[in-house]
């Protein structure tokens, strides 16, 4: 099963890097030697699969802290090499900081005799396993790499582990690689045809195709005892189609864990068949709801978890070799020709009605679709990662649209061409409620076609009067609306959180509450790639800032801290938030306590008139700002003055003010108001009347130190002309390798630094106020309303971020369980929302 690799020196193609590292390394029985690359090195390949039983041999010190291990291929542009990741090193793979694309340096190999265990005998021989390595995003040219020679022979499977094939590497529900065939081979179809004579002969070819058994004959021979393996061909049609489930572990040495369950029909009956092990990698792609298949040679056994007298059909590659094929309908004879698949085609507004848990079909102009997320499988024992996306489809039937969480269908190449503006067509999805609103998701037998892969020509519902009327409200819709509409990825959760906090504690019965800041830390630590989760936690806002994408440099921002005018020291200096770091190889920042010896806040005084200034760029000065403080005894026109740098720790060289302070920049109309602007154009032409009392000038700190929104964040405009790249870029892992920024929906958004009530932990989180809110949700857009609500008030206009900072005062020390969903991106990249803010 396994090509061992062992390469001499002499079979290493001219230059090849490798060649001449591991031609260092020498390995032994007792003891292996270590060889450091110096050169750098491609990542072009990643494959992960779960271990078997004979797998910790090959890592005698290693403390496994999962069941995957990672086989990794290598290019030096000369030639190829794969190896073993160590499971020391797994979670860059996890995380995504270790990628195909990404840039090696300084990597440790070691070469050792590999264990020959009759259960693990076809991995015998040599193997290389990487140790260390400097990991980068630096940019190599990606080389053909079906043209490099390999160093060494060519690998068949999995190096450390008796298995046939890999796994994705962010879900088990979909398949991966060349071995799963799309079409039955030449083989197959040659031995059914030699079957069909070898039982009728050849006259009866030319005849009608009768089945030498039916489903209601094998299931009355089974309750009466007969025997369990059935060698009579039974024909039938295929109604349903199951993902693929793969059952692997650690303690089983099962070369190909794989099953899949289809049900199935003839005029007499239903029965379940269940595809086992190697027929899954041979069968599984070929087949789809509405196809005839020709079963022989099978196991009759009672159905799991089904009433005793329920039944199901076992199709394995042994005891016996099942043998199974298509067949075109027309060689059916009419008589016995099996049922179509049913369908249950429900419209938005037959939705309306459905109580919860129907179960229904649904076509619709995909007019949304979500990132790829992850969440931990609550019936795997927290083990496994579930991928899953959300879909809104519209139909015209309703004002509301259909919302559908997906989950993976094992149909990969569909998903991936999810995006907006596609004809989506999802069977056998289960209707949900929620307290925020209902949605469909998946069952077991969930599958999806869309337009782009000629699944709907083929469909048998493509005749049915839903899809009818669906298609004529279609060629009523104008294109540029459609377009305008259209959206992608970003962050989103539905069904919206309550707008009360006692109803959300009701709702999250069961689920762990609040967390301190030292668990909230250690909780978001664990995340893997595209991971989300969501905890409560209870804190105050010690910050606000408003920011456009790319204009991070220039805010607006409300700080609330305890002196005005004090001297920088320890005493009073506030640690960095949690957040991530900027360098994509290295692991997140822990989370920062506050120093205990802070004084307690004390309310900012109050603001009785807001006013906006711009900030200028000098070539002498590297900022100037325009400063109002609010808490001169009279009124008076704002200062200008010049602020020097930011020391090396990015603070102000001043101690923390105790009154409110806004810091406008210049964001255009959009953001201040008109009056604003003439008054201060006003006041720049007048200096001479400005008040000369020097009181008013202050040390104006800088912005505050913070990250910029994550690409990711912020969901996207569909670009029709690129609509393939931008499908990459949501998809898993593919930010990274964007070539081309894509316009957002929203340019705009605040950030919230919380300080956590039980530990002072301090946490960066982001806020967007802009999603569309229920309709029946109105409030008096104040920020505690905002926060409950999670959003402006659809029946006001929102107010502008000026007047918003100006109101963040409001905040200040206020008791608030807060919402927060995280979601890791990849590499140092977290995700921190702010969903919902509830006042205590």
């Amino acid at each position: 099963m396994h090509s061992s690799v062992l390469v001499p020196s002499n079979m290493a193609a001219p230059g090849c890097v490798f060649g001449r590292t591991l031609s260092r390394s020498r390995s032994g029985s007792i003891q292996a030697t270590s060889a450091v690359c110096r050169d750098l090195v491609l990542v072009v390949d990643l494959q992960r699969y779960t271990r078997d039983r004979g797998s910790s041999v090959y890592f005698p010190q290693a403390v496994f802290s999962g069941d995957d291990l990672y086989d990794i291929t290598l290019t030096d542009h000369h030639c190829r090499l794969r190896v073993t990741l160590d499971p020391g090193l797994n979670r860059l793979v996890e995380t995504n900081v270790l990628r195909p694309g990404s840039v090696l340096r300084h990597a440790t190999f070691i070469s050792g005799m590999a264990a020959q265990l009759p259960e693990c005998s076809g991995a015998s021989g040599h193997s290389y396993q990487l140790l260390s390595a400097e990991v980068s995003d630096g940019r190599l040219s990606r080389p053909d790499v079906d043209l490099l020679p390999w160093f060494g022979s060519e690998p068949a499977g999995p190096l450390r582990a008796n298995r046939s094939v890999f796994l994705p590497l962010w879900n088990s529900a979909d398949y991966s690689g060349v071995e799963w065939r799309e079409a039955p081979s030449s083989e197959e179809e040659e031995e059914d045809e030699d079957e069909s004579e070898a039982a009728g002969g050849a006259a009866s070819q030319a005849a009608a195709r009768r089945p030498a058994v039916t489903v209601a004959e094998l299931r009355r021979a089974f309750l009466l005892g007969r025997q369990a393996v059935v060698r009579h061909e039974l024909i039938v049609r295929i109604i349903n189609k199951s993902h693929l489930m793969y059952y692997g572990k650690s303690d089983q040495n099962c070369d190909c864990p794989y099953k899949a369950a289809m049900e199935v029909c003839d005029h007499t009956g239903r029965v379940c068949v269940v595809l086992w092990n190697s027929v899954c990698v041979s069968w599984y792609r070929c087949l789809k709801p509405g196809d005839i298949i020709s079963l022989r040679r099978y196991r009759v056994k009672q159905r799991y978890q089904a009433d005793h007298d329920d039944i199901e059909i076992s199709v394995n590659s042994r005891n016996p070799t099942a043998q199974i094929a298509r067949i075109p309908e027309s060689s059916v004879s009419p008589q016995y020709l099996p049922p179509l698949p049913p369908h249950n085609f429900c419209s938005s507004q037959d939705l309306l009605a459905c109580p919860p848990g129907s179960v229904c079909d649904v076509i619709g102009l995909l007019t949304f679709a979500g990132r790829p997320e992850r969440i931990r499988s609550r019936d795997n024992r927290g083990a496994a990662l579930l991928e899953y996306r959300w879909l809104r489809l519209e139909d015209g039937t309703s004002s509301k649209p259909i919302m559908v969480k997906l989950f993976s269908t094992s149909q990969p190449e569909c998903h991936h061409r999810l995006h907006p503006c596609s004809v989506v067509v999802c069977t056998q999805l289960r209707l949900q409620a929620a307290t925020g609103g209902r949605y469909l998701s998946n069952t077991t037998y969930t599958q999806v076609y869309c337009t782009g892969l000629g699944h709907h020509s083929e469909m048998s519902y493509r005749k049915l009067r839903p899809v009818r009327l669906f298609l004529q409200w279609l060629k009523t819709q104008d294109d540029e609306q459609v377009l305008r509409r259209a959206v992608i990825g970003g962050y989103f959760v539905y069904p919206p959180p309550p707008v009360s906090m006692e109803t959300y504690m009701k709702d999250q019965r069961g689920e762990p509450g609040f967390l301190l800041g030292a668990e909230l830390q250690r909780e978001m630590e664990r995340l893997c790639y595209r991971e989300r989760r969501t905890f409560c936690i209870q804190a105050t806002v010690t910050m606000v800032t408003y920011s456009r994408r790319g204009e991070e440099d220039r805010c607006l921002f409300w700080t609330d801290h305890p002196s005005s005018r004090c001297p920088a020291s320890p005493l009073n200096s506030t640690p960095p938030p949690i957040r991530p770091p900027s360098t994509p190889h290295s692991l997140p920042m822990p989370l920062s306590p506050s120093s205990s010896s802070l004084p307690p806040m004390s309310p900012p005084s109050s603001v009785s008139h807001l006013m906006p200034h711009t900030m200028e760029r000098s070539a002498r000065t590297p900022w100037k700002r325009k400063l109002l403080q609010t808490d001169t005894p009279r009124k008076r026109r704002p200062s200008v003055m010049s602020q020097p740098e930011q020391n090396k720790t990015g603070r102000p060289a001043c101690g923390f003010f105790r009154v409110l302070r806004v810091l406008v920049t210049h964001l255009g109309p959009v953001v201040l108001f008109q009056a604003s602007m003439e008054f201060l154009d006003d006041a720049t032409a007048d200096s001479d009347n400005d008040d000369d009392d020097t009181s008013s000038f202050v040390n104006a700190p800088p912005p505050p130190d913070f990250l910029p929104v994550a690409d990711d964040t912020l969901p996207m405009h569909f670009d029709h002309a690129h609509r393939e790249e931008q499908a990459d870029a949501v998809g898993m892992g593919g930010r990274a390798l964007a070539t081309r920024n894509f316009d957002s929906t929203l340019k705009d958004y605040y950030l919230l630094r919380l300080r956590a009530l039980s530990d002072g932990m301090l946490v960066d989180a982001v806020f967007l106020p802009h999603g569309s809110a229920p309709p029946d949700n109105h409030h008096a857009n104040t920020w505690l309303s905002i926060l409950s609500h999670g959003a402006f008030s659809p029946h006001t206009p929102p107010p502008s971020p000026a007047d918003l900072i100006g109101m963040a005062a409001q905040l200040a020390n206020q008791r608030l369980v807060c919402v927060l969903d995280a979601c890791h991106l990849g590499g140092a990249v977290t995700e921190v929302i702010l969903s919902r803010g509830f006042r205590l």
